[in-house]
């Protein structure tokens, strides 16, 4: 087969596959979820297995302790999770007001005060500009509450709202134990079908994308799990209200690069700053929790557990936020990563060929 028609071949492959992931987006969560639990948890099963235990038995054990840490999730966490995400849910709009009308008449006083002279010398009238300001940062808030209004959306459609979330807790543990079981199986089921003339490049490509999924899986959930448990207990400590929830879900989100530090610090300066004022003891409490997790994150968390493992520009890793998010949502947002490595690993590996290629170097029967 000529090597067009290999290459339209797999274009047309690829094209289908995406076509098929934004067609079924919607019934992916669990799928991804448990083919994810399942990539992450075959090396322990590998051990297991080295310890006498059979594929069966060691696979019944990861199921027994990943039952037993959900049902301690739904029944231990549940009930607080729940209590404090309605609660939420009904007081974030008048805590966005109350943050709206502080901040607006904090500025105007501000402006009123130490800027009214320089605005009669540019020739602008203070009461005007300061209703001018009002009016921008409450346009600037309502456009960020429609963004936020907007993600939330996309969470609870992309997932199906109580569908997505049964799914997810009953269908995710089945195909769980399903691919472990058959794992070995199907990864050599998937080598059988490579050309042999091409296994050598296809297994240098599959071990670098391997390398680069392993430390970022396993790793940023070890971050993400720290990351729940500091940011939920130390604005529980200081007393912030819904600190526990605020903390847990930006520990979750924070599988996503940037969105679980970023809400941490949004949502917590908001309550903070409500709850506390017109002290701002609270509020510098609460940025200090947030600010100190991010530190740890940054500079000791990643590089320890997650490293350069991906090797992604931060660019390139906001790019392939936006475009996954946009295609499948949520489940999207959550796919970005893995995928942009897979596609950042195939891109260094095809421009390596291309640099050692004639078409690069010009000795080809055309150079002369």
């Amino acid at each position: 087969m000529r090597t067009e028609w290999q290459i339209a071949f797999w274009l047309v492959m690829l094209i289908l596959f995406g076509f098929a992931c934004y067609m079924f987006a919607n019934i992916l969560a669990p799928f991804v979820a448990s083919l994810a639990l399942g990539y992450v948890l075959d090396p322990v099963v590998t051990r297991l297995q080295r310890l006498g235990l059979s594929r069966l038995a060691a696979t019944l054990v990861i199921l027994v302790i990943f039952l037993l840490l959900n049902a301690f999730l739904i029944f231990g966490l549940g009930p607080i999770l729940g209590r404090q995400l309605a609660g939420f849910v009904e007081s974030l709009p008048d805590y966005v007001n109350k943050a709206q009308m502080l901040i607006t008449d904090e500025l105007a006083s501000l402006l009123q005060t130490y800027g009214g002279d320089w605005l009669k010398k540019l020739g602008f009238d203070a009461p005007s500009t300061v209703e001018g300001l009002q009016k921008s940062l409450g346009n600037f808030i309502g456009q960020g509450a429609q963004y936020l209004g907007n993600f939330i959306k996309s969470i609870w459609s992309g997932g199906t709202a109580l569908v997505g979330i049964v799914a997810l807790v009953v269908v995710t543990p089945v195909v769980t134990f399903y691919l472990l079981l058959s794992w070995p199986q199907m990864v050599s089921t998937i080598r059988s079908l490579i050309p042999p003339r091409y296994r050598q490049s296809v297994f240098e490509i599959a071990g670098d994308i391997d390398r680069a999924l392993a430390g970022f899986l396993r790793g940023q959930s070890l971050v993400c799990l720290f990351l729940g448990v500091w940011y939920g207990v130390g604005l529980t400590l200081i007393g912030l209200n819904f600190g526990f929830f605020i903390g847990i879900s930006a520990g979750f989100l924070s599988f996503i690069p940037y969105v679980g530090s970023t809400s941490a610090l949004v949502f917590s300066v908001i309550v903070a700053l409500v709850q506390g004022w017109p002290h701002v003891g609270l509020l510098i409490l609460a940025i200090v929790v947030v600010e100190s997790g991010q530190f740890l994150e940054g500079n000791v968390l990643s590089p320890k557990l997650v490293g350069e493992s991906v090797g992604l520009h931060p660019v390139w890793l906001i790019f392939a936020l936006f475009a996954f998010g946009s295609v499948m949502g949520f489940t999207g947002m959550i796919l970005a990563v893995p995928m942009a490595a897979a596609m950042g690993v195939l891109i260094r590996f095809a421009v390596k060929r291309y640099k050692d290629s004639s078409l690069f170097h010009g000795l080809g029967p055309d150079a002369a």
